[in-house]
């Protein structure tokens, strides 16, 4: 991940108001913190859409796709390969939907990106356990 994009989408995340334990996550909690900010934002714009506040509906999806911005604009396209670039596409994606639940005012729009996020996030949140049962199986090989 570059490092540069990522401390971008950062200032980003504190710009918009999200600041408590941002200065000592690592960059995978950084990510964790962006995709559980834009999980927040499109469930609050789905209650306001419900609620009929056509303002607040559209600031919170905007903000939503601001946060997907900065998840998309941390992406280090060169070294990360078909991944990547396949989250670029997913990003892509997710604001053109968001976009389009705003003027829509859909909210099964919203709920789709929401589920998409949420199985990214779900992937992202086992990279670590999948770290150590990796590092683990290394240490017990290097034993044997």
């Amino acid at each position: 991940m570059n490092r540069a994009k990522l401390h971008s989408a950062v200032k980003h995340y504190n710009s918009i108001g999200v600041s408590s334990g941002v200065e000592s996550a690592d960059p995978h909690r950084l990510i964790q913190m962006l995709m559980h900010g834009a999980l927040e934002k499109i469930a609050t714009a789905k209650g306001h859409m419900e609620r009929g506040e056509v303002a607040q509906k559209g600031g919170h999806i905007s903000w939503a796709i601001s946060i997907i911005d900065g998840l998309r604009a941390s992406l280090d396209l060169e070294s990360g390969g078909e991944i990547a670039q396949n989250l670029d596409d997913l990003y892509d994606y997710m604001t053109r939907r968001l976009a389009r639940a705003n003027v829509e005012n859909d909210p099964v729009l919203l709920d789709e990106v929401s589920s998409l996020m949420k199985s990214i996030k779900s992937a992202w949140d086992e990279l670590p356990v999948m770290q150590e049962g990796a590092a683990a199986s290394n240490v017990d090989a290097m034993r044997s």
